[in-house]
């Protein structure tokens, strides 16, 4: 066997049922995957066939009888449930706490401190709807110059500010300031700035959004492969979830169909190692929203552009889809859920009908990922390489 690129795919929140701890989170009944099932419109005959839902603890979906990819229920070993912790944990790296979070808004001395370094003033200061935030804060915004700070269940500090009154440059500065200052207990995962435009009531988040995140407190898979001298793309936010660190190649995405047809073009050039995607819609555009019929219609066009996908990968080449958390579009909740994640891994090199079971970590995926390039497992996780390839 000589498997020469895996396409590591990260549905990005689809989770497939509670984790047994997800009372702890608030979580208890959360199934993403069920819940766009349960629409009667889902319709997805490549996940299917790939054994989707031949998955431990799919009940509520009908197997298929020969599935072609292999597959497995991985529970989440580390603390948490948002993108950052799941995203490191599938690159082998095990968060023993979660990021803080700030529900009732950022304590003043973080404020006054990011005042004080940026000069700027400081609106909102809570958890906020993204979209919201520019309706309720925008207009105040443009007649004063302060900026507009806010957060979500998440543990994210967004800075946020309209490009005609603030430049993007010097908004990212802004962000650069606060990531300096969010360190130790208050190190969130992510600061990320937020630039608009428009009038109101009609503001509109532009596509110049960029994430500041923490740097992995540890070597990840990515990092271990670098250095080996394979290549490691990141698709999507990939770069700015690992901070940069291990990723040789940085290509950015306007949303899952554009990240798709990425990946697809990047099927047809040659590299040797990994592409690593996140595909963030499920989770931004339909989770975040409860918007149930949204997150059905993107896992049905992300299951056709999978099928345009297929026919392009070469006989060494594998793709193992996963997720990095769940969040439930059907619950009242507008957070991320506690939940397994699926992973199927196909190509013509491995076996078919592989039933992983549960998996006790998300960084098993790393430690298959590392065994595969016969590097050593020096991360979390165990390798389920024998147990694929025939």
């Amino acid at each position: 066997m000589n498997i020469n690129r895996v396409f590591l795919i990260v549905l990005d929140s689809v989770g497939i049922g509670e984790l047994p701890d997800a009372d702890e989170y608030g979580d208890r009944g959360s199934n993403t995957l069920k819940a766009c099932a349960d629409s009667g419109k889902l319709h997805t005959p490549n996940l299917a066939s790939l054994g989707l839902y031949n998955i431990d603890g799919v009940d509520w979906a009908p197997p298929v009888a020969s599935p072609r990819g292999c597959f497995a229920r991985m529970a989440e070993r580390s603390k948490g449930k948002d993108t950052t912790i799941g995203h490191w944990e599938i690159a082998g790296l095990y968060s023993p706490k979660p990021f803080p979070t700030y529900p009732e808004g950022f304590p003043a001395e973080i404020i006054d401190r990011f005042t004080e370094l940026t000069g700027k003033g400081v609106l909102c200061n809570k958890p906020y709807s993204g979209t919201q935030v520019l309706v309720d804060y925008g207009v105040e915004h443009l007649r004063t110059g302060k900026l507009i700070v806010y957060t979500s269940a998440d543990s994210v500090f967004q800075v946020a500010a309209h490009e005609e009154l603030v430049s993007v440059e010097e908004l990212y500065r802004y962000c650069k300031i606060a990531r300096g200052i969010l360190q130790g207990e208050h190190g969130v995962a992510r600061v990320i700035a937020r630039p608009f435009t428009g009038q109101y009531p009609h503001f509109i988040r532009t596509g110049n959004r960029h994430d500041f995140s923490l740097p992995p407190p540890e070597e990840t898979m990515c990092d271990l492969l670098q250095g080996a001298g394979y290549d490691t793309i990141g698709v999507g936010k990939i770069y700015d979830i690992f901070a940069g660190r291990g990723i040789s190649r940085n290509i950015r995405t306007a949303g899952n169909a554009d990240g798709m047809e990425k990946i697809i073009e990047l099927a047809k050039e040659r590299f040797h190692g990994l592409l690593f995607v996140n595909l963030v819609d499920f989770d931004m555009l339909y989770g975040h929203r409860n918007d149930v019929a949204g997150y059905t219609a993107a896992l049905n066009a992300f299951d056709f552009q999978l099928g345009e996908l297929m026919p392009v990968l070469k006989d060494d080449d594998i793709v193992i889809l996963t997720a990095d958390h769940g969040c439930d579009p059907s619950t009242p909740s507008t957070d991320h859920s506690r939940e397994y994640v699926p992973m199927i891994a196909f190509g013509r090199l491995l076996r078919q009908g592989c039933n992983l079971k549960t998996r006790s970590s998300f960084a098993d995926i790393a430690a298959t990922i590392l065994e595969i390039f016969e590097l050593p497992e020096r991360l979390d996780g165990e390798s389920f390489l024998d147990e694929i390839v025939p």
